[in-house]
């Protein structure tokens, strides 16, 4: 009998105590199972728990202490995926492209046909912009719209901001700059330019295309000389629209076009060995750009496609420990103020304490964001926008850059630079007075030349010894250059992105030049 109480006991509920439900009931409540088996060990369990309601206490909260471990542990490994996260976006290197060359070679399509190809474009949107370009009766246009975004851009047919888009190939992301080809939108093309790496020179083989755009006054000459004075080291020639009806792929032309480019791009300063590769293809259709030409179709070319170059073409050499530099290309506001550049040297983290000069006002990093993802950390080459606390939109302006506090970018209001002058304009003569606009990385500032020192013997490199007091075309010049406001640079020696420059007058680059030195005071 006493046997059968026991049982009843155990099965059922005693009554609440003095009003307060039983703790145990409470118990079995929360540890009860959708899985019918699991509740009756959770019940046998219990009984024993009865028995020993210390020890089932204890049993508790060591699974609570487990369950927290596991939980802390599962937050470490997790944070652990982020960092390897991190890691694995820095693995792969960064090159910044630029698209240069005459009006009309095919930029901007080619740039689309990429973005189509590495499948950063989807077949829908192809074919809204299709119908589009059918609709303005410009077929052919359709890739370009990829590009060339607002709707000026696509009624001319003609790029004028620097156009932006990202894609990867297996071991390299890249950043495209579409630059304009037109001549009046030249400063743009400087500021796409001076954040390149590696240039792609496009060139339109065409009947009479290719002509118009070589000749004196054609864009192709002056962009060759602006890339390689804005530090493009490397070239990749591209003979686009070799399938046009007046070429059919044909060896003869694409000949005509190297043997044409090869000395002109010699005597801007290339090596055209080392640093320059010819390769044609057909921007439109895509043509010998991811996979190689069909031998049915081109039976003479036995080179890489355009991908399989980029994979291979070499970056320029950079370090990660020097001084931090980002010159600031455009700013604005997106909770809290956010700057846009790209990394000239050193590494920015999130939380470093940064100037902004020439200001000299200190900010504090808050945000990194590299390709729309953000990241801890970012290397030099790398176009970023960094979120930045301690300074107000209005007080930034593009040329100004973000610089380390061990050691700040000098800024000044004069220098010394080594010029070389291509070509005045109706044959004027260069000398003290002479004014220009001065376009150093991100910086467009009124320039004046107060003094010109010595003029450079250009077979022997040397300093003439006579007293120089003006030069004309093909001279190479030390001299003294005097600006308005104080503006950021470095020695060309020291970071070459921040000491090479341009001087254009009237819509026209008539010297291009380097840092070669700063006053001591400015530092």
């Amino acid at each position: 009998m006493d046997i059968e109480e026991d049982i009843r006991a155990l099965e059922l509920d005693p009554p609440d105590v003095n009003g307060v439900p039983n703790p145990d009931a409470k118990m079995e409540e929360v540890v009860k199972s959708d899985n019918p088996e699991e509740e009756e060990i959770v019940k046998s369990d219990k009984m024993e728990e009865e028995d020993h309601p210390q020890q089932g206490q204890t049993i508790h909260v060591e699974e609570q202490a487990k369950e927290n471990i596991s939980a802390k542990e599962k937050e470490i490994s997790s944070t652990e995926n982020e960092d390897e996260g991190d890691v694995e976006l820095d693995r792969k290197r960064h090159l910044n492209v630029v698209f240069i060359g005459h009006v009309d070679a095919g930029k901007s399509t080619i740039g689309g046909q990429i973005l189509f190809l590495s499948n950063q474009v989807d077949e829908r949107t192809i074919q809204k912009y299709e119908k589009e370009a059918k609709d303005k009766s410009r077929e052919s246009w359709y890739m370009a719209y990829i590009m060339d975004t607002n709707e000026e851009e696509r009624v001319k047919g003609k790029t004028v901001e620097v156009g932006r888009a990202h894609f990867e190939t297996e071991t390299t992301r890249f950043t495209i700059l579409d630059a304009p080809g037109h001549k009046s939108y030249v400063p743009n093309m400087i500021s796409g330019a001076s954040q390149a790496d590696i240039g792609v020179l496009v060139i339109s083989a065409r009947k009479g295309e290719f002509e118009t755009g070589y000749e004196r006054g054609g864009q192709t000459r002056e962009h060759v000389l602006l890339a390689k004075t804005l530090g493009v080291a490397k070239l990749l020639v591209v003979v686009n629209k070799m399938d046009d009806h007046t070429v059919q792929w044909s060896k003869e032309r694409y000949d005509e076009i190297e043997s044409k480019m090869a000395p002109f791009l010699k005597s801007s300063g290339y090596n055209v060995k080392k640093d320059v590769q010819f390769l044609p293809i057909s921007g439109l259709h895509g043509v010998n750009m991811k996979t190689r030409v069909d031998k049915k179709v081109c039976p003479w070319w036995n080179g890489p496609c355009f991908f399989e170059i980029l994979d291979t073409i070499e970056g320029p050499p950079r370090n990660p420990k020097d001084p931090f530099r980002m010159p600031i290309i455009d700013k604005f506001k997106d909770m809290g103020t956010t700057v846009m550049g790209k990394v000239e040297s050193g590494t920015v983290r999130e939380g470093d304490s940064l100037l902004v000069m020439p200001n000299k006002i200190q900010v504090k990093v808050t945000a990194v964001m590299c390709d729309e993802s953000k990241v801890k950390s970012a290397g030099p080459g790398e176009n970023l926008r960094v979120r930045v606390a301690g300074i107000e939109e209005e007080d930034i302006a593009s040329g100004f850059v973000l610089s380390s506090i061990a050691k700040p970018i000098p800024c000044v209001s004069e220098f010394v630079a080594q010029l070389q002058i291509l070509e005045l304009l109706d044959n004027a003569i260069f000398t003290a007075g002479y004014k220009a606009v001065l376009h150093i990385h991100a910086v467009v500032e009124e320039c004046e030349i107060i003094e010109l020192l010595q003029q450079i013997d250009p077979k022997t490199r040397k300093p003439m010894k006579k007293k120089v007091l003006f030069v004309k075309n093909g001279a190479v010049i030390l001299c003294r250059v005097q600006v308005n406001n104080l503006i950021c640079i470095e020695k060309f020696s020291d970071v070459p992105q921040l000491g090479r420059f341009t001087l254009r007058t009237e819509g026209k680059t008539v010297a291009v030049g380097k840092v070669t030195d700063i006053p001591a005071a400015s530092n």
